[in-house]
Formats: C-alpha cells, structure tokens, sequence
C-alpha cells in the first residue's frame, strides 16, 4: 500500500516535494488556497515581478523533476558573473569560466518555476484539492495525521508545512520561532530595458542598503532597492517618471535605457523555526526558515529542503517515521542556520558608514577577489554544490 503524503501549500518548494515523493512511491494530496492553470501561466506573456535567483543545485533538481524543459520554452536567463562592491575599483566578481562552467545560475520568474512544476502534476498523479480557509486542528497518533478544516479532513502517513512564513500548520501544532523584523524594506522594480541580453548579475552596498541589477530574459530586467521602509513608501508613490530619476541617481552604470514596468515593496524578516519535524509532521521552504533575499536564497534553500527529505524517506515501509524526519532536520537546520547568519553578516557588515568597518569590508571584499582556491570554493558553495 502507498504511503500517503498531504503537502499544505503548492508554491515552488510545496510542488516540487510532491513531484519528488511521488516519484519514490508516495500518493501525494496537495492542499493550496490558490489553484493555477499551469499551462496558460507557462504561455502568459505577462512578466511577474517576483523573480528566484535558482542555483545550479535547484537547476539539477528542476530537470529530475521535469520542470526545466518547460522553463527553457518559457522565459528565464542564466548568468554567468556575480558581482559585489561598495565602491567600483574594489569588487568581488565571481565567474562561471573561473570553475569552468557556461554560467551560475538562472534568473527565473516564481510563477514559471510554480507552474512548470504543477505541470507535471498529472503524469505523477499528484492530487490537488483547494482549501479557501486556514485549517482549524491537527491531531496525530502512531499510526497517522489529520489535519482538519470546516467541511473536511485529510488523514495522512506523513504531513509536510509548505505553508510559507506564516504557517498554519506550524502555529496548529505549537512549533514555535525565533527572528525578527529588519528596520528596512525591500522594493523590487521591474524595467523592459533598451539593450541586448545581459549576463552578470550585480550587487552595490550602501550604507542606506544595498541595490541590485538582475537580467531577467531580454528585454526585461529586476531592480531590487533596500531602504528604510517609510523612505521606500515615498519612493514607490512616485510617478513612473519621477521613480526613474531616482534611479538614475542611485544606480550605477545600468546597461542602457529603459521604462519601468512595476514595482512593488516587501517587509524585510528572518525567522526560523525552532524545530523543523514534529511526530509525523514536518516543515520545509519558508515555513521552516525564512531568509533576508540579499542573494536570493531563499528558494534554493527550500530545494536543498525538498532533496534532503526525499533523500531520508527513499525507501521506507513509513514514509512518516520520526527518526528519518529528525534525520532530514538534523540535515538542514544547520546549513540553514549558516546561511542566514552569513546574509546578516553581509547585510549589518555594510549597512552602515563607520569609518574603521568601511575600510575593513572594502580590504576583505579585494583580498577575497586575489585569493583564487577560497574564492571558488565560495562559489562552489553558491552554486550549492
């Protein structure tokens, strides 16, 4: 008998956990709020200004899952250099020819990722029911989980949170977390830009917070804007116009003209669950750990999430045995942790102007672009090998 899986949220990482397990064995039920027609997303000429920079580790496990082929018909762009300064003559670039590999990564729009993944749903049977409130109770014993809601319930060997920061599931079954809210906010500026396909990716540091440069598939590219939250509310109130003389003046050296398209600000946080498996429960992506975006890790974490887990279940008789849960969090709470705590290093090490910290982090970010085997293990990293 199959063991059954119920996944509470079909995003990108939710999805891809169903694919995955469905492909070991598992009958796989997701439960989202808000249903997709895959193929009409996958065709929508429409760009999203929500964007993943997906790194080679989550590229591998897009294509086992199926979702790569679909995404190179649709729209993405892989780049080949990365890289990072405060102040131009000392930068920090990291190159795909350095490790011998044609690029690092690539920029891709969420709703493409989310819907070449539901795409494949049928061929691996995985069911999709839509649940428009929140669930009311969870109760599990040895053998199984339920989770409840008004009308209905669902009974399950083994129950994944893929709910994102503000989980349900995880506040129904008292796992609690620890993090905080940043004293900035974040906006994202979509432009359609007059110049050929780009291939680095940049990032400036500021004592303000740091910009970002992201070419999406011509002619279309991301700017990303840290800020002080009511300086950003100012911003984004702004005409079209009025927001591109902005820009103008922060940004530099942005590759030729362009219009803007959207814009949009996000609340900046980190928060980290305090356990990530619970009996025959267990968290995955943003309901486990969410992540400052300074590099655009938050998804790739939530894949190594989804690899990790399939890898720890592969084969059991109980696909909800809570060793191998406790395994799979052993696993990934620690490199989870590591990661966050290096984008904070990053973010509070530049986010200021102190005299002695400036001098220091420009020292570093130069010696770091000279010292050739620790600058291409850092890449290695990365890239999530």
């Amino acid at each position: 008998m199959k063991n059954k899986v119920v996944i509470v949220g079909g995003g990108m990482v939710g999805a891809a956990a169903a694919i995955k397990l469905a492909r070991q064995g598992a009958q796989v039920t997701v439960l989202e709020k808000h249903l997709i027609d895959a193929q009409h997303e996958l065709s929508n000429e429409q760009v999203d200004i929500r964007i993943s920079a997906i790194n080679r580790f989550s590229e591998v496990l897009l294509e086992e899952l199926g979702a790569m082929p679909k995404l190179r018909q649709s729209r993405l762009a892989p780049y080949q250099q990365l890289e990072a300064y405060e102040h131009p003559n000392n930068t920090l670039l990291f190159d795909a020819a350095d490790i011998s590999q044609t690029h690092l990564g690539h920029l891709i729009e969420n709703k493409l990722i989310q819907a070449s993944l539901w795409a494949q749903f049928t061929e691996y049977d995985v069911k999709v029911e839509q649940v428009s409130m929140p669930p009311k109770a969870l109760e599990q014993n040895l053998d199984s989980i339920t989770l409840h809601y008004d009308a209905h319930h669902y009974q399950a060997d083994l129950l994944i949170a893929a709910d994102g920061g503000r989980s349900n599931v995880r506040n129904l079954a008292n796992v609690g977390v620890t993090g905080w809210q940043y004293n900035q906010a974040c906006m994202g500026i979509l432009i359609k830009l007059d110049a050929p396909q780009q291939y680095k990716t940049w990032q400036q540091f500021k004592p303000s917070g740091p910009i970002a440069f992201l070419p999406m598939q011509a002619p279309y590219a991301n700017l990303i804007w840290y800020q002080d939250a009511a300086e950003l509310a100012s911003l984004a109130s702004l005409s079209n116009q009025q927001l591109k003389e902005q820009i103008l003046t922060h940004f530099f050296a942005l590759p030729g003209d362009f219009t803007i398209e959207q814009k949009a600000v996000f609340p900046l946080a980190r928060q980290h669950a305090n356990q990530y498996s619970q009996g025959r429960l267990v968290l995955i992506g943003d309901a486990a750990h969410t992540i400052n975006p300074l590099a655009g890790q938050g998804v790739n974490l939530g894949f190594k999430d989804v690899a990790a887990l399939a890898e720890c279940l592969d084969g059991l008789d109980d696909i909800g045995n809570a060793r191998a849960l406790k395994t799979y969090e052993n696993q990934r709470r620690g490199d989870n942790l590591a990661m966050m705590s290096m984008m904070d290093a990053c973010y509070f090490g530049f986010s200021n102007d102190l005299a002695p910290l400036k001098f220091l982090r420009n020292s570093v970010l130069k010696l770091a672009d000279q010292a050739g085997p620790l600058k291409r293990k850092v890449l290695q990293h990365a890239m999530g090998w």
